[in-house]
């Protein structure tokens, strides 16, 4: 594994939520602010809405399938510039369900109610994954690698 330096110190913000949905919409709330303040909905129009959507989809997921009575789950996003990617977007989503791992489906029913949200994140980001995280919690995150900006 290679580990990149940062050109710039990374620009970030976290917020600890509330596992409802008040606190999923919250959480729409403050990822589109924070994007917003840093001008990708000006400067990177389709990764700015592709971020909005898997947000919203990895906080659902969050309050669906990694909710613990009285414990939250927690939003970090964060910008970085690398030499060999460029400029970053991580979104993280960490939930108390270390146990519970999100599974990307191979199979897809046509009527069924549930299971596309992950085939939505795959389709819309560069990467994800999820990262054990102590104790017995876990984060999913997406990256999304931003064109460098038009003159």
């Amino acid at each position: 594994m290679t580990t990149e330096i940062p050109l710039d110190n990374p620009r970030s913000r976290t917020a600890t939520l509330t596992a409802s949905p008040k606190g999923a919409a919250i959480c729409r709330r403050l990822a589109r602010r924070q994007l917003a303040d840093w001008e990708l909905d000006s400067t990177h129009t389709e990764p700015f809405h592709c971020a909005l959507l898997i947000v919203a989809e990895l906080a659902a997921n969050a309050i669906t399938h990694g909710r613990v009575p009285g414990r939250g789950f927690e939003l970090h996003l964060s910008l970085t510039t690398t030499v060999r990617r460029g400029t970053t977007l991580r979104i993280e989503i960490s939930d108390p369900r270390g146990d519970r791992l999100p599974v990307l489906p191979t199979v897809h029913t046509p009527n069924a109610q549930t299971g596309r949200g992950l085939t939505l994140v795959d389709a819309l980001c560069d990467r994800w994954g999820t990262i054990p995280r102590h104790p017995n919690a876990k984060t999913v995150w997406a990256e999304l690698d931003l064109a460098p900006d038009a003159p």
